[in-house]
């Protein structure tokens, strides 16, 4: 369906200024990754700019479309009834045999001639209920508004301008589309104050949606059938003019422009809610990222807790060892101190005791806490991920696509972590690390024992040295009065000794594997939030500069709009 063409140089400079402007909306939209129904809008819009004009009547089921478009037509042309009769959107245009129907790409769009010298240069589209039961109804007649060059907006004066109908009329003014409001079965309303009444209810509701004050007509399809309407020759002295051929040309070149501005607008929406995700995903990670450096705070402050519980219990085990010595290591003692394997099960029985069950406990208390600390922070990770849904605005799009992949891959490192990294395998490897570092603390000897195990066999290596230090000095023949207590003191010396190294040993094991441990989660947060990092530069450097390139195309659009609102 060609266009006539239109030879005024005038009109011919603004046609290639505005395929240029559509053009470049059209990549810009690609660029921008909308979505793909936008993109495909822009491409309609051009293409519009060399079709036919399209006068395009909307209304409700029941307001009478059918019977008007075969009142305006003259001629019963579509099938009229009392339930919704239109399934598809017809397209009549003037043509040679009448009532022959064309099929056309879309399935759900008829292309219907009719010898009739008015629709001579336009095409009129007679679309489904706004307000049928058939859903697709509604999708067909929404979806081809976007095409329309002039709407014919029929309501009934039964039911003036419904809910239903003020919804679908913002749809019109959205697009920008010039709209001609006409009040069908106007033979009902019986005085002229009722009509009156009916106007300026539809001019007050058609305004507070459009912003201005439409052409309201009040018709009769009915009486003009059935011989004439005042009604609809006021309604075609105004299409007549509306019809002309400068202000067919206006329309013409209106249409594509408020397509053009309505995407235009959708995507500067789209990106100002991309700017404002990404901030609040930015300010998110952040929160991470000061959530577990409060961890690891709390953690250090929990390890000095733990740390000071194993020093009591070293503390404890040092007094037992201290009056074990004393109460040992005096000459009512003789016989007991030559028998050097006595004392020794003595040391571990009164002063050692269950000291290596202790400390077992209490690290594996370390543990616990620690692994579940790290356990909690990974799910408030993947959490907040899974709440992160993208805002309607950016739906679609391909922001929200490439954020919605980084997301889910933080949100699958979180997962991974937390299925196969279970708690008592962190345990485990927590365990396996202090044990080694013991082994090379206390020379091997907690090797393949535990913790609490290799602690036993370092106190009773150190049992063995002070008890055989002591005993190596002790002989029936050397025996004075001073040997034993010197031989105490030193007991005691080397028991202080001891138990200092133990401490810092101990200390400086849990410490560096409690670091460890909390390198290595914070590596692995690190490593599953950097790409959304990077992501977040790359799209605030593309969403300025997509601000930029919306503003010129903004200025360009208005200057054309005037120009053609300008058309004489």
């Amino acid at each position: 369906m060609q266009a006539p063409p239109l030879v005024n140089p005038q009109v011919q400079a603004l046609l290639s200024r505005e395929r240029t402007l559509l053009a470049d909306l059209q990549a810009f939209l690609e660029t921008q990754g909308a979505p793909p129904e936008v993109v495909e809008h822009a491409r309609t819009a051009a293409r519009s700019l060399d079709e036919t004009f399209l006068l395009v009547v909307v209304g409700e089921f029941n307001a009478g479309k059918s019977s008007f478009v075969n009142a305006l037509l003259g001629a019963q042309v579509l099938p009229e009834g009392v339930t919704p009769t239109t399934d598809r959107i017809y397209v009549l245009v003037h043509g040679e045999k009448a009532g022959q129907m064309e099929a056309t790409k879309d399935p759900f769009v008829s292309r219907l001639t009719y010898p009739l010298p008015s629709l001579e240069g336009v095409a009129l589209v007679d679309t489904p209920g706004t307000n049928a039961i058939i859903r697709q109804h509604q999708a067909l007649t929404e979806g081809f508004l976007p095409r329309a060059d002039l709407v014919l907006f029929l309501t009934s004066s039964d039911r003036p301008f419904t809910e239903s109908e003020r919804q679908f009329l913002s749809l019109a003014a959205r697009w920008g589309r010039s709209v001609i409001m006409v009040v069908n079965k106007a033979d009902l309303l019986e005085t002229q104050e009722q009509k009156a009444q009916v106007r300026e209810f539809v001019e007050t509701g058609a305004r507070g949606v459009l912003g201005l004050t439409p052409p309201v007509l009040l018709i009769s399809a009915r009486a003009e059938q059935r011989g004439g309407d005042p009604g609809f020759h006021a309604l075609r002295e105004v299409l007549k003019m509306r019809l002309s051929q400068t202000e067919r040309t206006r329309l013409k070149l209106q249409s594509p422009l408020g397509t053009a501005a309505e995407l235009l607008s959708g995507e500067i929406t789209r990106a100002d809610a991309a700017r404002q995700t990404l901030s609040e995903d930015l300010g998110i990670l952040r929160d991470l990222e000061a959530q577990r450096e409060h961890h690891r705070v709390t953690m250090l402050g929990e390890l000095d807790g733990q740390l000071n519980r194993v020093a009591r219990l070293l503390s404890e085990f040092e007094v037992r060892a201290d009056r074990f010595i004393d109460d040992k290591l005096r000459f009512g003692n003789i016989r007991g101190l030559i028998n050097s394997r006595q004392m020794e099960e003595q040391f571990r029985t009164e002063a050692v005791a269950d000291l290596p069950d202790v400390i077992d406990r209490q690290f594996g208390s370390m543990i616990d806490r620690f692994v579940e600390a790290n356990l909690n922070f990974w799910e408030d990770v993947q959490a907040f991920l899974i709440r992160r849904q993208p805002s309607s605005d950016v739906a679609r799009t391909r922001f929200a696509y490439d954020r919605g992949a980084l997301l889910e891959s933080i949100a699958g490192s979180a997962h991974d972590h937390l299925e196969n990294v279970t708690e008592n395998e962190l345990a485990r490897q927590l365990a396996r690390d202090a044990e080694d570092a013991m082994k090379g603390a206390v020379g091997g000897l907690a090797g393949g024992l535990g913790i609490g195990a290799g602690l036993g066999a370092l106190i009773g290596a150190s049992a063995l040295d002070f008890t055989g230090g002591i005993l190596a000095g002790l002989t029936l023949g050397s025996l004075g009065l001073f040997v034993l207590p010197n031989k105490r003191l030193q007991a005691h010396r080397q028991l202080r000794s001891k138990v200092e190294n133990l401490r810092a040993a101990l200390e400086t094991i849990v410490r560096r594997e409690y670091e460890r441990e909390q390198e290595r989660a914070d590596a692995r947060l690190r490593d599953a939030i950097s790409p959304y990092t990077r992501f977040t530069e790359q799209e605030q450097t593309r969403l300025e500069g997509a601000k930029v390139r919306a503003a010129e195309l903004g200025g360009e659009l208005e200057a054309l709009r005037q120009e053609v609102k300008g058309l004489n």
